[in-house]
């Protein structure tokens, strides 16, 4: 769902090998359930060329339906769709014992981002192609997003799609670590790539053709 449309994005995803063992450890933590899971449909556009990719840029549009066994409930008005930009991968900053910041490297993808609520996915699809820009992937997920008590500002999201289970965390670094850490996973545990990449990945294992990240028709209704 949408969040604050400016700031900086800090986020880690972790893979989950078994998500029943989570689902019981969240219980444990009483982590709160804020987001409903919700069936994601995404949309990378970027020019014939692909200049935003190498520029290290995106542009999402992604539309969002709460997702429900019964197809039938999917109806237009439960529906919403968002628009998004990132930029390039920032450098984490440290503060130095002169007090000047200096930059290091550390296992966070850390990014600009812009984002707002559009009223129509179709007719923002159209005057992005007016501009120029074409789609250039998709993929799917379900997204169920949750807090955990006492680490302020972290979002715990939980993303089921076509090539595995993972958590994204989303906040400050330090509640990234205070988080991962009571979920059983440590630093050397981060992933800072996209799905896109991981898709890709997997299916360069598989010695398969790359497509679109999309589930199984019959998923969706899940």
């Amino acid at each position: 769902m949408p969040k604050s449309p400016y700031g900086e994005e800090i986020e880690i995803k972790l893979r989950i090998p078994e998500i029943a063992a989570l689902r019981a450890l969240m219980k444990r933590l009483r982590a709160r359930e804020i987001t409903p899971r919700t069936y994601e449909s995404n949309t990378l556009f970027d020019t014939p060329n692909g200049d935003l990719r190498r520029r290290g840029r995106l542009i999402r549009l992604r539309v969002e339906r709460l997702a429900a066994k019964d197809a039938k409930k999917y109806t237009t008005d439960k529906e919403g769709a968002v628009l998004t930009y990132k930029g390039p991968s920032l450098p984490s900053k440290k503060a130095s014992k002169a007090g000047k910041a200096t930059e290091i490297r550390a296992p966070f993808k850390i990014k600009e981002e812009l984002e707002t609520s559009v009223a129509s996915a179709e007719l923002t699809a159209s005057i992005l192609r007016a501009l120029g820009l074409r789609p250039v992937f998709r993929y799917e997920k379900f997204r169920t997003t949750y807090t955990l008590p006492g680490v302020r500002g972290l979002k715990v999201e939980l993303d089921e799609t076509p090539v595995g289970i993972f958590l994204e965390l989303e906040g400050t670094i330090a509640g990234i670590d205070r988080g991962a850490h009571l979920l059983g996973f440590t630093r050397q545990d981060y992933l800072t790539v996209t799905y896109g990449s991981l898709y890709f990945d997997a299916c360069r294992r598989r010695g398969q053709k790359p497509g679109n990240m999309l589930f199984p028709p019959t998923k969706k209704s899940c």
